[in-house]
């Protein structure tokens, strides 16, 4: 009887899933990507139960990892603070909550998130007075400040022109929207953002920041690079943004309302320490390490001298080669071969799929030079497959 790839694949590993693949099979981890191609090693993305979509009339739901800043009620107020200068004591807003909706008071100053945070998907509905009052940069008139610096710019720009650079989903001062995709004033705009701030290391620039914005779903800023936080009439130029910082509302002294805001917290980048993404070398050789020490931690925990310890073993050396694991790996094989070449032919057959995962495992392991091009397991096993016409047979 064939014994199921499948479950000699879930002996290899007490804690890889069997349908997230073979383990030699992608190409393998190279000097700036410590995961092979469809590495079953590589972590399982979290699972986060979706929100639902606003409506006009309704805001929708966030996903459930989301940090909700403002929802309508009164309570979700205490999340925010009046902006006050650097020293001074925190204040209250004098923002007002009104049929579920944030409600900049005129003149009464920005507000900000008690909340710090940085990397993020941020989002936010806004709008602009139903009566129409004003023109240009007068008429609903607000800013979205991701850490307090870059401004997303919130305009009631229906049927109202302005300077480009200061449109309604544009990074103020940088870059223009691609497209006006407003709805009619009094009714809500949704921006979803993705925001990514700059890094720099040893004081050199090595990541600009980058801001993407959806308005109303359509895409205004694609993957937009920061040029600093952007400003009025003035050019900014790049310079480095805090580890964290509020979300700030802007008061240009029109009513804006908002509503539903909320935000999840971003990965870090390769940049910056993930380990997703083309890495650094010293990151790729530290990451396969730490891979190769775990697939071999779990060795440990297989019986011993088995062919699924075995091939665990040969697993770790796609990631970081190690002569004693190596020596370790052709002992087993050199008792696994001999095992089989004492097995009667009548039972040999049973013995195949095991067989030939052994055999596909050594085959990859020579095809990317981590173990010798002639290995006596690949010899052995093939003249074994070809005695007994595996090759041949439908399998």
């Amino acid at each position: 009887m064939k014994l199921p790839l499948a479950a000699l694949l879930l002996a290899m590993s007490s804690h890889a899933a069997v349908s997230t693949g073979n383990p030699f099979s992608g190409d393998p981890p190279d000097a700036t990507h410590p995961w092979a191609i469809h590495d079953r090693n590589r972590p399982q993305p979290p699972r986060v139960e979706p929100g639902t979509f606003s409506t006009p009339a309704q805001p929708g739901q966030p996903p459930a990892d989301a940090i909700v800043l403002f929802d309508g009620t009164e309570a979700s107020l205490a999340k925010w603070e009046a902006d006050t200068k650097p020293g001074d004591p925190a204040a209250p807003t004098k923002w007002i909550v009104r049929d579920g909706a944030l409600e900049c008071v005129p003149k009464s100053g920005q507000i900000r998130t008690k909340e710090q945070f940085g990397d993020c998907q941020l989002h936010i509905e806004w709008a602009a007075p139903a009566q129409v009052q004003g023109n240009s940069q007068g008429r609903g008139n607000s800013g979205v400040f991701l850490m307090g610096l870059a401004e997303v710019q919130v305009l009631d720009n229906y049927n109202n022109p302005t300077y480009a650079d200061g449109f309604a989903g544009a990074l103020y001062g940088i870059n223009p929207p691609l497209a006006n995709a407003l709805r009619p004033p009094g009714e809500f705009q949704v921006y979803d953002i993705v925001f990514r701030r700059p890094v720099y290391r040893e004081g050199k620039l090595i990541d600009p920041g980058y801001i993407t914005v959806f308005c109303n779903g359509v895409l205004v800023q694609d993957h937009t690079p920061l040029e600093g936080p952007g400003g009025h009439l003035k050019r900014s130029a790049h310079r480095p943004f805090p580890a964290a910082g509020p979300l700030k509302l802007q008061d240009h002294g029109n009513p804006v309302r908002f509503r539903n805001i909320w935000y999840r917290p971003l990965p870090p980048r390769a940049i910056e320490g993930g380990t997703d993404g083309a890495l650094t070398a010293e990151a790729t050789t530290a990451k396969r390490a730490s891979i190769a020490a775990e697939l071999r931690s779990d060795a440990t925990k297989l019986p011993r001298d088995s062919v699924a310890q075995m091939l665990r073993l040969a697993e770790s050396l796609v990631y970081e080669r190690d002569p004693s694991v190596a020596q370790r790996v052709d002992t087993l094989a050199a008792s696994y071969l001999a095992t089989l070449k004492a097995t009667p032919v009548a039972e040999l057959e049973k013995k195949r799929g095991e067989a030939e995962t052994v055999l596909r495992a050594f085959q990859y392991l020579a095809k990317f030079d981590l173990v010798a091009k002639g290995h006596p397991a690949i010899a052995g096993l093939e003249r074994i497959g070809q005695a007994q016409g595996w090759n041949q047979k439908k399998k």
